[in-house]
């Protein structure tokens, strides 16, 4: 197992931290290729001024360019005319297959016309009596309002607003209410344990459900810390436990306590020393833990965090805001958070309905408005685009892209999509520039964005590659990298990468 070393412990760090293809499999679907190019003329004076490190794709058909990526599986795109909503290309687009994290921009387009941009989480601090010179005479209460991206450094916030306000001691309890959301132990079940991506979420979520699990070697021992951290503060966490053992395999391996989580690591797998985010399944309790730590850091003394069902009523002592919406979903789409993406589905279903609905449940309705809204036809059976269960097609996605209103509302929440040559340097002064969500999984390789030309042209697209077989297969298997997943994905990018360009340039020529 490679060592896995924190480089920054800002948001952004923890933000940070999915044919043999046979000829006759591309041809198998409906298609339509772009006209041909014209020789000579302004059609020929437009490919000559394409910069000469662009792949020399603009005269090669999609159909061969699939062929000749060399991906197991299926392979499907559609790419259209934003203005016009005609398809100008299509090969296998009515298929539906796993979006992967393409789901996010999904779920960005239902946050923002159903929260609007200027939306915020809080978190709140009440108490249930009056304070009395530092002493509160009642109930401390931590409160989530389901804020997915709240960190440690910013529960310290709340915690500085307690001290400035003279609190010293809660006679009472410390409460921690966690049910603004449905809660759940892991976003997709039957991954591995380890994967800090498929984290527990609820109404009350720190540093993105995850745990900081560090080792070193010390002799024939090892030293071991598990800890909150973020920018400037790593307080211990008790409620997550790692303990080393001599095994093989599994690498990992986890066991639900009474309110704590517990952990085994082979130690064979460990190395000299190394670090990795762990996921927690207790994330209103982690939170708990986090919180009281800092606050007897801060001279306030607290019992042991309790959970309550029922939120109490109280005075509001302290309070913390998120960031709005709008900058939100543009982290959420750069790093592909999946907690930040369920949690916003789930509040502005909850937004709907007046009341917070399972996740599976929301994304169900979600998909439903999502067809009323565009046209388009999907199940979805999670917000993220972990669940295998997901089918979008590629005639869809561009569907919801060119749906009126959607392009201002998504595309500059999306990440620039650098167009590279064949050494994998940018190419300069590229004809075009490519805003798009992408999706990963094992043998899933998603994109699916805009494509704006220099002339002034605006293109929709979608690019779906999967490969059912190998997927189901590695599903079953106890490796965080099954073999020959990394191979397919490199192929799938290539692959998107020489569509691209390809478009890039013939959009500039028929539009």
């Amino acid at each position: 197992m490679s060592q896995e070393t924190l480089t920054r412990l800002s948001r952004r760090g923890l933000l940070a931290g999915g044919v043999a293809f046979f000829a006759s499999a591309a041809l198998a679907g409906p298609q339509r290729t772009l006209r041909p190019v014209a020789r000579g003329g302004a059609a020929a004076a437009d490919i000559a001024a394409v910069p000469t490190n662009a792949r020399p794709v603009a005269r090669k058909g999609a159909v061969d360019l699939i062929a000749a990526a060399g991906l197991a599986g299926q392979v499907g795109f559609v790419i259209s005319d934003v203005a016009t909503g005609e398809v100008l290309e299509v090969v296998d687009g009515g298929l539906g297959r796993p979006p992967a994290s393409v789901t996010k921009a999904l779920t960005s387009v239902y946050a923002m016309e159903i929260l609007g941009g200027d939306y915020r989480f809080e978190t709140r601090v009440l108490a249930t009596g009056p304070v009395v010179d530092g002493v509160l005479e009642g109930d401390l209460v931590l409160a989530g309002g389901g804020d997915p991206n709240l960190v440690t450094d910013e529960l310290a916030q709340l915690v500085t607003q307690l001290s400035d306000a003279g609190l010293k001691q809660v006679k009472g309890r410390f409460l921690v209410w966690g049910n603004a959301l449905p809660g759940l132990k892991e976003i997709e079940p039957g991954q591995l344990d380890q994967l800090g991506y498929n984290p527990s979420l609820g109404g009350l979520n720190l540093n993105f459900n995850r745990v900081f699990f560090e080792w070193a070697q010390s002799g024939a021992d090892y030293t071991v810390s598990m800890d909150a951290r973020s920018e400037t503060l790593r307080p211990v966490v008790k409620m997550a436990r790692m303990q080393i053992v001599d095994r093989q395999l599994p690498v990992y391996a986890y066991a639900e306590g009474v309110g704590t989580d517990e952990w085994t690591v082979a130690k064979g797998a460990l190395g000299k020393a190394g670090s990795r985010w762990l996921p927690v399944r207790f994330p209103a309790l982690y939170a708990g833990d986090v919180f009281r730590t800092l606050a007897q850091d801060a001279g306030i003394v607290l019992p042991a965090a309790t959970l309550v069902d029922d939120l109490p009523a109280g005075t509001q002592l302290a309070r913390f805001e998120s960031v709005p919406l709008t900058q939100m979903l543009r982290d959420m789409l750069l790093y592909s958070t999946n907690l930040t993406a369920e949690v916003v589905g789930m509040t502005a279903t909850a937004k709907r309905f007046g009341a917070a609905q399972a996740m599976g449940r929301s994304a169900a309705t979600m998909a439903q408005w999502l067809s009323e809204r565009t046209g388009m036809t999907l199940h979805l059976a999670d917000h993220s685009g972990l669940s295998d269960e997901n089918r979008v097609s590629g005639q869809d996605m561009v569907r919801l892209l060119n749906a009126a209103g959607v392009q201002a509302e998504l595309q500059p929440l999306m990440k620039s999509i650098v167009m590279v040559d064949e050494n994998r340097r940018a190419i300069k002064d590229f004809p075009a520039n490519v805003r798009a969500k992408t999706g990963t999984l094992n043998f899933v390789s998603t994109l699916a964005g805009y494509l704006d030309t220099d002339t002034g042209r605006k293109l929709s697209f979608a690019i779906f590659a999967y490969d059912p077989e190998a997927r189901t297969q590695s599903l079953s298997s106890q490796d965080e990298q099954p073999r020959g997943a990394s191979s397919f994905n490199g192929k799938a990018k290539k692959l998107q990468q020489d569509l691209l360009q390809r478009w890039a340039v013939l959009g500039r020529i028929t539009g």
